[in-house]
């Protein structure tokens, strides 16, 4: 049986007070990203302003007065000014033209950023309009465009797309097939192929049907893709018995052909990179500082803020309250942000100083732990500051977690960052001779004799990670 009690007991928690939440928050967001909440912010509380917002601001009996009079002095405009000159004598009669032509020139440029992209939906849909099918075969064919992909790939059968027109139209199967062969050579060509074997087949033989090669070219497509993809070219090429020159000059001629032709109407915008901090170097020291233009500077509405004393209304004098705290809790928010981003910036320099001064092979081995403990404060919060934050160095843009990397012990006891080797390795394919390239093997050899001790293994995951081929690879395409 439950007895029922009252009892008193002892003990801690932690709370995420919204204030708490506000400021981690803040610590991750990019500075587009902050620039946005920061305008939320000024838009939803009357209270919090930019400090340029308020440059013109004055009191009631201050040069306001004097403003508002030399604006009514500067509105009165005499009926005859006093001037000894005609405006023909100054301005000719291109003025309009020019006028006109400078009109024209910023309609059109508004036009052109605000033009909607062509998609590879509405280009085929054009090309069918503009056709002499019937109406009956640019149904058809409108249908079928409605299942390619952005990439160019029909995604259903003529089975199911012969289905889905039956009721409505009274069609044969074939005819499906037969539009399909007609868009699939419509520009781009290959487009509406159902495998990439079948899309290549289209461009070859619609760029290349006379061209030497063009028969083992299309064995290749038909029957040995696979090849291609497990990058056994030996085997290819006795496949399709061909000495090593043809076989080169069939590899351009494959590598020519596009694999998915939808592609170049897939229209992405370009993402500028805004820099958090700027790193220079001045009197031989590395100075670090924010990007203050990505900072506006905020504060109180003095207007607002000094109704308060003189309010009698309970509900208007709580709503400015809150509105104070909160803007006064925002500023500290973007403070304290910036702040952090400052200290964690200036803790990387100091570590990765040779780095800036030579180069990736300079990188020292540094992980999230090693500047929480520097900086006391938690890993969660330097991930979280090295996110989407960017520095601006003598040696180009970089984004903070850039500068941490993994380490490997070295013959002297010492460490070296995973980055670093990265660009040994680099260095020693880019010196290589053309004829005689280097494998795994060789590589790990040569990062040996500088101290540094992997495995070949190792070394294949770096090269792969920078996208540079086997040796194998390397001396098939020199």
């Amino acid at each position: 049986m439950l007895k029922q009690g009252l009892s008193v007991k002892l003990g801690q928690s932690l709370s995420m007070t919204p204030q708490l939440q506000q400021a981690i928050r803040l610590l991750q967001l990019s500075s587009i990203e902050l620039q946005q909440e920061i305008q939320e912010n000024i838009d939803i509380n009357p209270l919090l302003e930019r400090v340029e917002d308020s440059l013109y601001e004055t009191d009631n009996n201050g040069q306001s007065d004097e403003i508002d009079t030399l604006q009514e002095e500067n509105s009165v405009i005499p009926e005859e000014l006093n001037m000894d000159t005609n405006w023909d004598e100054i301005y000719n009669n291109d003025w309009k033209n020019s006028t006109n032509s400078s009109e024209s020139t910023a309609s059109d440029l508004i036009d052109v950023i605000h033009s909607i992209p062509v998609t590879l939906r509405s280009h085929l849909q054009e090309q069918i309009d503009l056709s002499q099918l019937s109406p009956i075969d640019k149904e058809i064919a409108t249908t079928i465009i409605s299942y390619i992909n952005p990439n160019g790939f029909l995604t259903e059968s003529t089975q199911h797309i012969f289905n889905s027109l039956q009721q409505k139209l009274l069609i044969e199967e074939d005819e499906v097939d037969v539009i399909l062969q007609y868009i699939q050579h419509l520009d781009p060509v290959g487009i509406g192929a159902r495998s990439l074997s079948e899309t290549l087949l289209l461009q070859l033989e619609h760029y290349y049907n006379d061209h030497i090669l063009i028969i083992p070219a299309k064995k290749l497509l038909q029957k040995y893709l696979d090849l291609i993809q497990k990058r056994d070219y030996i085997k290819l090429r006795k496949a399709l018995k061909l000495t090593m020159e043809q076989f080169e000059e069939l590899m351009i001629l494959i590598q020519s052909l596009n694999p998915r032709p939808g592609d170049v109407f897939n229209h992405s915008t370009t993402d500028y990179i805004t820099p958090d901090v700027y790193v220079q170097k001045m009197k031989g020291l590395w100075v670090v500082s924010l990007n203050q233009e990505t900072l506006p500077e905020l504060q109180i509405n003095n207007y607002y803020a000094n109704m308060l004393p003189s309010l009698s209304n309970k509900t208007d004098k709580d709503y400015l309250k809150n509105n104070i705290q909160q803007a006064r809790w925002f500023i500290k928010s973007v403070e304290n942000r910036n702040s952090t981003v400052l200290n964690v910036a200036n803790a990387i320099v100091e570590r990765q100083s040779a780095f800036l001064q030579y180069g990736e092979e300079a990188m020292k081995p540094m992980i999230l732990k090693d500047l929480a403990e520097q900086l006391n404060l938690h890993e969660s919060t330097i991930s979280r500051v090295t996110t989407q934050k960017y520095m601006h160095t003598p040696r180009g843009i970089y984004e903070f977690k850039y500068f941490f990397s993994s380490h490997v012990r070295t013959n002297t006891g010492g460490a070296c960052s995973a980055t670093a080797i990265q660009a040994m390795i680099k260095k020693f394919i880019t010196t290589e001779a053309s004829n005689k390239p280097l494998s795994d093997s060789k590589l790990m050899n040569l990062l040996e004799k500088q101290g540094i001790n992997v495995a070949r293994r190792t070394v294949a995951k770096y090269r792969e990670a920078m996208n540079i081929p086997s040796s194998h690879e390397r001396k098939m395409f020199a």
